[in-house]
């Protein structure tokens, strides 16, 4: 994949744009979940350790115009004590408001501009205001894979008007991606888990051709297995989509694909905490008993699949991981998955927020090749779409 990263980019004492993702999780002004932020902190740690004067671009939120609900100057405020250097703050992102605390700048501080979604020409990526936006800046830096696939002024047209980069926690998703689906060891094995099969038609259709087996769980198993012929009692099934589940099932006979379906399951008369469960064939699922899980037999299946695999890209849970024991299925896999990495026998690629929620509770993240916080790009780049904030990468004017 041809792009420029930070080590193409001479930042000292230039003027640094830096596109992050800043729309974090905040309890009462408080910083809930530091990870987006963490992921963006080694490339603005390098750059103002280069001596390159970093602005931070961001959104937050789905305000209106101007709302001070939605302002970033707490999560400033909070992102200063992860990256561990002091962050400035601009009470607007562009003007002259933005422009006097950017010419009070010197070499090494970080500033962090307003919530670029104050302006609706955010959002219509209008030309004009990417020029009045790229007027504060010598060069662009996009570290924010989680909104690629939106077409902004601060994720996309930014990339027509100044010299840009991909920033550390950007480069290491496209190289892990790349990895995954563009130039992977084979075979490459897909999970594809969640509740419903309508969601991710397109994940599905573009897998089949990519990968060599495709584990199915999560409630959209249950689609696929009333496609069979089985009786799914009162789970989770899109009966509308059962014809869709018989193509999808067909097309990968005609590939030489593998589906791999749950052979057993976890069964309970209602989805709860600690309700009283047992293990059925899926054959043997009755008119009130509830899917909530792969069974034992199933997860030993989709182990072996892992054992034999060299890569594997995972999106979906397998079971009501939120409840116990509907978590059993996820982190056994997760698991294996994770020894099997920490082997070298296996490249495992995760994302989605599910996923992540998921291998938290199995507490594998930090043991898998790599794992994403991007949720709706993540899944776009899997469907085999285009993103624009990935695209403009590699259309990006020269350096002057």
């Amino acid at each position: 994949m041809l792009f420029r990263t930070l080590d193409d980019a001479d930042v000292t004492g230039k003027r640094v744009l830096v596109r992050v993702d800043l729309n974090v999780p905040m309890n009462d002004g408080d910083l809930a979940d530091a990870t987006r932020i963490e992921r963006a902190a080694p490339t603005i740690r390098e750059i103002a350790g280069r001596g390159g004067k970093v602005i931070l671009l961001s959104h937050f939120g789905r305000p209106k115009g101007h709302d001070p609900q939605a302002s970033l100057k707490r999560v400033a405020a909070a992102a200063a004590g992860v990256i561990g250097r002091p962050v400035a703050f601009a009470e607007d992102c562009v003007g002259d408001v933005a422009e006097r605390a950017v010419a009070a700048m010197k070499p090494g501080d970080i500033l962090c501009l307003e919530n670029t979604r104050f302006h609706s020409e955010e959002e219509t990526n209008d030309a004009g205001f990417a020029g009045k936006l790229a007027r504060l800046g010598d060069l662009y830096v996009n570290d924010a894979f989680s909104v690629a696939h939106r077409a902004n002024a601060s994720t996309e047209g930014l990339g027509h008007k100044l010299p840009t980069y991909a920033g550390r926690a950007m480069q290491a998703e496209l190289e892990a991606l790349e990895k995954a689906l563009h130039a992977p060891t084979r075979p490459v094995a897909a999970i594809v888990g969640g509740a419903k099969i309508s969601t991710k038609l397109d994940l599905l259709g573009n897998l089949l051709t990519k990968v060599e087996t495709l584990i199915i769980g999560g409630g959209m198993a249950n689609t696929f297995l009333a496609a069979q012929g089985n009786a799914v009692g009162k789970s989770l099934c899109e009966n509308d989509l059962i014809p869709t589940a018989r193509d999808i099932l067909a097309k990968a006979k005609s590939l030489g694909r593998e589906i791999v379906l749950p052979v057993d399951a976890v069964v309970a008369s209602k989805l709860a905490a600690h309700v009283a469960s047992r293990v059925v064939p899926v054959d043997g699922v009755g008119s009130s008993d509830m899917i909530l899980d792969i069974g034992p037999r199933s997860i030993e299946r989709v182990i072996s699949v892992l054992a034999r695999s060299k890569t594997l890209v995972w999106n979906g849970p397998f079971g009501a991981f939120e409840h116990e024991p509907f978590d059993n299925g996820t982190v056994e896999v997760a698991e294996a998955a994770a020894e099997l990495t920490a082997a070298g026998k296996l490249v495992s690629i995760a994302g989605g927020g599910d996923t992540l929620a998921a291998l938290n509770v199995a507490g594998v993240i930090d043991r898998l090749t790599y794992a994403s916080t991007a949720g709706g790009a993540f899944l776009e780049w899997l469907e085999g779409k285009t993103l624009p904030g990935v695209e403009v990468l590699k259309l990006s004017p020269l350096p002057r």
